[in-house]
């Protein structure tokens, strides 16, 4: 009974803590399916008739092209989890097991993880501009890749070191070069790391505010900033505004979601050690 009752208090409490830290996203449903008068009434009121007239605005509606600011966050966070990977395994390999450039190449990686994302913004800037990439998605794959490689190397080296030595000598005394040990050892048993870089790219790359407020104006722009358009001369829309929070959230939720089992797993195979 005793074992039961703490249980039940475990549940409430896992339960209120969930409820706590997703208040924000929670009150931004409640106001997206409010209409705007019962929002500027500021009266809680939980009864109410539902309308999904915030979110059609959000699909263009009003004239807002969302769609587009959607689109432009899948192709950006998705190129970026693409190169990130395609950098950072062979990179880390390179460090861990070729003993390429030394630990202080690791050092400098978490040096560069810890300094501020503002301090790369100028330099970001003036680079671009002066290649004609500002307001481009390709600037924001470039951008957002090289401040997330670094938690990536980190995460696949760590995740190097926990892999046997062993499996790969048998592997090149059989013949096996070293790219077909990365190929068909390596990256196989990398998976599980590799699912977490690729999670954790696409939430930071999904969540970058700062640079894709900066290096685009129209043909780029992203739902973070996109999100601005309704704050407008006339007021600040809120129901709008929460409905492309809501909408806006769906594709890195369900992201995480669906590879949870294996982020866990990459994360607690010593990838996020030292």
């Amino acid at each position: 009974m005793r074992h039961r009752r703490n249980s039940w208090v475990a549940f409430a409490i896992v339960v209120f803590v969930a409820l706590l830290f997703n208040l924000p996203l929670l009150g931004a449903l409640f106001n997206s399916l409010r209409t705007d008068e019962a929002i500027a009434s500021g009266a809680l009121v939980w009864e109410f008739d539902a309308s999904l007239s915030h979110f059609q605005n959000a699909m263009g509606a009003a004239g807002y092209d969302f769609p587009k600011f959607f689109r432009n966050s899948i192709l950006i966070s998705t190129g970026a989890v693409v190169l990130v990977t395609l950098l950072a395994v062979p990179a880390a390999y390179a460090v861990v097991r070729l003993g390429f450039g030394g630990p202080w190449i690791l050092r400098v990686a978490v040096t560069l993880r810890v300094i501020p994302a503002i301090f790369f913004l100028i330099p970001f800037y003036l680079m671009f501009s002066r290649v004609g990439l500002i307001d481009s998605i390709l600037v924001l794959i470039l951008v957002d890749s090289f401040i997330n490689l670094t938690l990536a190397l980190l995460i696949f080296a760590n995740a190097l070191a926990e892999i046997p030595l062993e499996v790969e000598e048998s592997a090149a005394i059989d013949g096996a070069s070293v790219y077909q040990r990365l190929r068909y050892i390596v990256i196989p048993l990398l998976s599980p790391a590799m699912v977490s870089v690729a999670v954790l790219t696409f939430l930071f790359t999904w969540a970058d505010y700062i640079f894709a407020v900066v290096l685009t104006a129209q043909n780029a722009t992203t739902v973070t900033v996109g999100a601005a358009n309704f704050v407008t001369s006339y007021g600040i829309r809120w129901g709008d505004i929460s409905a492309t929070v809501v909408l806006s959230v769906l594709p890195p939720l369900l992201f995480a979601l669906f590879a949870q089992r294996f982020l866990v797993r990459g994360l607690a195979a010593g990838a996020v050690k030292g």
